[in-house]
């Protein structure tokens, strides 16, 4: 059984694909436990997420720091080199039973190896949540698969995933789950129901800059 991360590894994780100090210290953490334990799988795999998260970074915010969506990215902007690295760790991470780093690794390697979002292997994306939420159920990881799911099989098939997660009690005070219901309505042709869902979630969210952009696409959704 792979070993639970060291609690201060645990932390940095949760955000280190969104800072660069911390990235830089989850990224040092990684390599020197793959050091450490080199026979352990769920150590490389830990790796390889860190180093494929870490390259996007510099594509996550626009010029004044506002936060632009994956499928918005500027992709030339990705760390080819920092792929190349969480490749080679994903490899070295083969195992006939991933663990939850694993499943999570090879959902970013997903992103990384498409040079464009319509290159994007949604189906395997979905296909790797499911196995990740039967590993360790979670409504974040659900609602991550309905996004997944809707990529790959279409919006409807999305929204009802969606719709099954909203009295989720862990999901209530969420901003990405009205967020992606105002997606999927988009995509669906329901702007008045969309406008509504992005109103919400502008309200939940944490931070100025995810306000604005919300509130940007309910404002397109009334135009």
């Amino acid at each position: 059984m792979a070993p639970t991360a060291p609690p201060r590894t645990r932390a940095v994780v949760l955000h280190a694909g969104h800072r660069p100090t911390l990235c830089q210290e989850a990224l040092r953490l990684a390599r020197l436990l793959q050091a450490l334990i080199p026979d352990e799988p769920e150590v490389h795999s830990l790796a390889a997420l860190l180093e494929i998260q870490a390259s996007r970074i510099q594509a996550r915010t626009g010029p004044d720091g506002e936060p632009v969506l994956l499928n918005d990215q500027d992709r030339s902007r990705w760390d080819r080199i920092l792929i190349r690295r969480g490749l080679a760790a994903l490899e070295r991470a083969r195992t006939d039973h991933p663990g939850p780093y694993a499943l999570q690794a090879e959902i970013a390697a997903c992103h990384a190896r498409a040079r464009t979002p319509a290159e994007t292997d949604w189906a395997r994306i979905a296909s790797r949540y499911a196995d990740l939420a039967r590993l360790v159920p979670s409504p974040v990881i659900e609602l991550n698969r309905a996004v997944a799911v809707a990529q790959a099989a279409g919006p409807a098939a999305g929204l009802a995933l969606v719709r099954a997660l909203a009295d989720e009690p862990a999901l209530a005070g969420y901003h990405l789950l009205p967020s992606v219901l105002g997606d999927l309505l988009v995509k669906l042709g329901r702007p008045d129901e969309a406008r509504a869902e992005f109103e919400r979630a502008a309200a939940l969210a944490g931070n100025a800059r995810e306000r604005a952009l919300l509130l940007d696409r309910a404002a397109v959704c009334g135009s």
